[in-house]
């Protein structure tokens, strides 16, 4: 299973699949997600899930960001059931870490979509001001007008009001000093209850980047191998207990 470049979206095909995910990463390593989120994605695919990672160029307009990259997402799907890659449509759940969530949240909020649910990990919703050091470090707010689009506050009335998907994940980590996932949960446990699940996982914003240590085991098995083994098992605690948070969300009744 191989990561394949389809219609300007990366795409891992497993033999049986049985959903989908859409992944959408982080403000600053979303152009090449099959490789900043090698590790999560490619276990995803070892589970059984299609996921396509849909790479993008942050600018200040995150809303006609989600308009681009849902177009994106969609021409990539029609590709990859009109050349018989996959022989049935399959649900699809959308992911995202960081910023990527917010345009998840705003593409069930502005577009007509089909989602068999949401998993939003590390959600924040900052202003242009406090989510880009340089803006408050020139003083540009002072003379341009400089905010994302849709601000914080009118995205969270956007999704108060219009946002359709209705099962949801939050995830965010013990040491994330960046996360709002908490005003999140509140927000859409308004409208869909019991519906909307949030964990809190031991790591740090960037737990979900974290990278394989490839550790070659020699023809006889020595105690450096034995360390190197506990090491990477030490290394990737957190980002296994993400993984497994993730799996039990999606396939709850299967055997782990």
């Amino acid at each position: 299973m191989d990561w394949q470049e389809i219609s300007g979206n990366w795409v891992l095909i497993p033999p049986r699949p049985k959903a989908m995910i859409h992944f959408l990463g982080g403000a600053f390593v979303a152009t090449a997600p099959h490789l900043t989120y090698r590790m999560l994605l490619e276990d995803l695919g070892r589970k059984g899930y299609v996921v396509v990672a849909t790479p993008f160029v942050n600018t200040l307009d995150h809303a006609a960001i989600a308009k681009t990259v849902l177009y994106s997402f969609d021409r990539t799907v029609e590709t990859i059931l009109a050349n018989s890659l996959l022989r049935r449509y399959l649900p699809v759940y959308g992911m995202g870490h960081s910023m990527g969530c917010k345009l998840h949240l705003l593409i069930g909020s502005l577009f007509s979509v089909e989602r068999a649910g949401n998993i939003l990990i590390s959600f924040n919703n900052y202003a242009a001001r406090d989510a880009i050091p340089l803006v408050e470090q020139f003083n540009f707010a002072s003379t341009f007008n400089v905010e994302f689009t849709p601000s914080p506050q009118k995205t969270n009335a956007i999704v108060a009001q219009g946002y359709q998907v209705r099962r949801n994940l939050l995830i965010q980590f013990k040491n994330d000093t960046i996360d709002q996932s908490d005003a999140l949960s509140e927000l859409l446990q308004k409208r869909f209850g019991d519906m909307v699940s949030a964990v809190r996982l031991p790591g740090n914003h960037l737990t979900p980047l974290g990278q394989d240590v490839r550790w070659q085991v020699g023809q006889v098995f020595t105690p450096w191998d034995a360390l190197g083994q506990w090491f990477k098992q030490e290394v990737y605690r957190e980002l296994n207990q993400l993984q497994s948070a993730i799996f039990r969300w999606l396939d709850p009744f299967s055997p782990r």
